[in-house]
């Protein structure tokens, strides 16, 4: 008797990562696919950079770098120096850009897909490495790029099968928290600390509604367990102007109107709109916020960008229904400089209970014309957006529930009923291969029986079977799995599926490729 082992290793995923089965890789591939045409068509194109960078590349926006395990994961190498997983795909491109710069042309458009990390706490949803596909444009200062970036970002959502009407790009300019922290008294570096604690207080906005905002940027907030977040510090006029300039723009005239109606337009005038059209244009709606936005400098700047993207957004025919002026997004991160944007999912979808979700934001980005200038003599304009891939297929996975997912099929099943004759079996598989068709041999030593519960695990839309009597006809007899398995929902008799062999046909071995395309494009 063979003694038990006692040494065993106990498999287990480290905390915040996952495996990742075929049918949500082949899901990741056409949606990738999808949104590398889009970019493609804009005139992007591609470039990979490392997993690893130095840590100080990553620069002073994201880790420690007193403790370069603080946010990112960290290492070092053989020399001595601190090497960090790339963080986001940015950073990275600044660094290429930088490195580059002589050989590149400018305006230079470029894409880039692949993982990151954080050495974050995980939780419900929040991993430690996940997809990102990136877009962006070095060397271009005018707000065109930036609209460029909105209008591409709309078109990739669309190309993925997000229908119009189910999201919106949301547009905000950076100068404006600029000038309402100068107006408040935050403005020089001794506030840098407070600041931040107010752009992260307002990036809340959507989650927690205003009086949860107004908490933040106060004292502080206690949530539902109990822990308690310390705030920014303001007093109640401070908050006050903070909300009163990032409350979306005059909400009460951001009506969606009906189907298809006689609306009356901001301007008074009436026209025929349908779906999310919306009442108030964006150069209607970035004037009605031009009395706290020109009041410094900074909010002057921002008011000028954001007239300027407005107009490109209507001449190009985006409009308010695809993208919006929102002045609530600030994006999370330090180094964006001007206009910022960010994806939203609008549509709601039921979660287990019954109770309804929203996925939000799937993606964002902005403009950052400080990062490339860490590595040079001077700032080097830059802009762009990332899109959240994983959490994107999260949302389309749902919204198309769990029966879409089920019709992904896999190979054909070539079965192996004589094991001294498999090499008749892999010259049937290697004939449908030879002509696109994806095709396996069962390997495993069961018999019929085992063989079809194979084929049924791996989703095989048919199976092919020649066992010797086949064979001396010179015939393989095929089985719809996906047609026989209908049938077999209706048929309560044993008897009866006996006589009906739903969904088989016995056919001569010449025609084995013809049948079986013939049986895969009835389910396409």
């Amino acid at each position: 008797m063979t003694a038990r082992r006692t040494d065993l290793t106990a498999p287990r995923t480290p905390r915040g990562f996952a495996d990742r089965g075929a049918a949500e890789l082949a899901a990741t591939r056409s949606m990738v696919e999808k949104i590398r045409k889009v970019y493609e068509l804009w005139g992007f194109d591609e470039v990979e950079t490392p997993f690893l960078e130095y840590t100080d590349a990553l620069g002073k926006f994201l880790p420690d770098q007193d403790r370069p395990n603080a946010g990112v994961f960290s290492l070092k190498d053989d020399d001595d120096q601190w090497l960090s997983l790339r963080y986001d795909l940015t950073a990275p491109l600044a660094r290429h850009v930088a490195e580059n710069f002589q050989k590149l042309a400018k305006p230079y458009r470029s894409y880039r897909f692949g993982p990151v990390f954080r050495n974050e706490k995980p939780g419900p949803g929040r991993f430690r490495q996940f997809l990102q596909f990136d877009a962006d444009i070095v060397g271009a200062a005018s707000v065109s790029a930036d609209a460029e970036m909105c209008m591409m970002m709309a078109d990739a959502l669309e190309a993925v099968g997000v229908r119009r009407g189910d999201y919106v790009i949301k547009v905000n300019n950076r100068k404006i928290l600029d000038g309402v922290m100068e107006a408040i008294g935050l403005g020089g570096e001794e506030n840098a600390g407070r600041r931040l604690t107010v752009l992260r207080a307002i990036d809340k906005l959507d989650r927690l509604g205003p009086e949860g905002v107004r908490a933040l940027l106060g004292a502080g907030r206690k949530d539902e367990s109990g822990d308690f977040t310390k705030g920014a510090g303001l007093d109640d006029e401070q908050a006050q102007h903070v909300l009163h300039t990032i409350w979306p723009l005059d909400i009460a005239h951001w009506k969606p109107a009906s189907e298809t109606s006689q609306t009356e337009l901001a301007d008074g005038t009436t026209k025929n709109i349908d779906g999310l059209q919306w009442y108030l244009s964006n150069e209607n709606a970035i004037a009605a916020k031009r009395d706290l936005l020109v009041g410094t400098p900074s909010g002057q700047a921002a008011y000028v960008e954001l007239m300027a993207m407005a107009r490109l957004f209507d001449e190009a025919g985006y409009g308010t229904r695809r993208i919006r002026i929102d002045p609530s997004v600030v994006r999370g991160l330090e180094y964006y400089t001007g206009p910022v944007f960010e994806a939203e999912l609008t549509f709601e979808i039921a979660d287990d209970a019954g109770q309804p979700i929203r996925f939000g934001s799937v993606g964002g980005g902005g403009r950052y014309d400080g990062l490339v200038g860490r590595f040079m003599a001077e700032d080097v304009p830059a802009t762009g957006f990332s899109i959240g891939v994983s959490r994107l297929q999260a949302a389309l996975a749902a919204l198309k529930g769990p029966d879409e997912a089920a019709k992904a099929a896999g190979p054909v099943v070539v079965l192996a009923l004589d094991r001294d004759r498999i090499g008749d079996s892999m010259a049937l598989a290697a004939r449908l291969r030879a002509e696109g068709v994806a095709a396996e041999v069962y390997l495993g030593s069961s018999g019929m029986k085992a063989q079809m519960k194979y084929a049924d695990r791996r989703k095989a839309p048919v199976v092919v079977i020649q066992g010797s009597d086949e064979r001396e006809k010179g015939e393989v007899t095929l089985k719809d799995l996906i047609e026989g398995a209908k049938a077999a929902a209706a048929i309560s008799d044993r008897a009866e599926w006996t006589e009906s062999r739903p969904a088989q046909v016995t056919v001569p071995e010449a025609r084995l490729v013809e049948e079986v395309k013939a049986i895969l494009s009835r389910h396409i």
